[in-house]
């Protein structure tokens, strides 16, 4: 596989899988690939509120806008340029607040696939 760059203009994003409100996912980088990682962009409405048990280790990097994760050991808010690890197995709440928010990620495994 070639060394690459991506943008935002390059994720193809569908409503996250099991969610029915204004979170999506663009993967740009995944199993079809040959590539061990997931890599892709998250975008997340205003005001939204997601629970999720992680099936992967999941990298997020918040490029605009304000995410808080909350899980057993606590919240943890995340504004432009901040990472959050969120770890295999933990039990997640991810809430965007009023801008909504753009995210990048990486997963290992592939999310997809792990989802089943």
């Amino acid at each position: 596989m070639p060394v690459r760059k991506f943008a935002l203009s390059d994720a193809a994003f569908e409503r996250s899988p099991g969610q029915n409100g204004e979170v999506f996912a663009g993967n740009v980088v995944d199993q079809r690939d040959g590539a061990p990682i997931t890599i892709g962009y998250g975008r997340y409405g205003p005001d939204q509120s997601i629970d999720e048990t992680l099936a992967v280790d999941d990298v997020m990097i918040v490029l605009e806008g304000q995410l808080s994760v909350s899980s057993d050991a606590g919240t943890v808010t995340a504004g432009p340029g901040e990472i959050v690890h969120m770890p295999k197995g933990e039990k997640v709440t991810i809430r965007s607040h009023a801008q909504g928010a753009v995210t990048a990620y990486v997963t290992y495994p592939h999310w997809q696939e792990a989802r089943g």
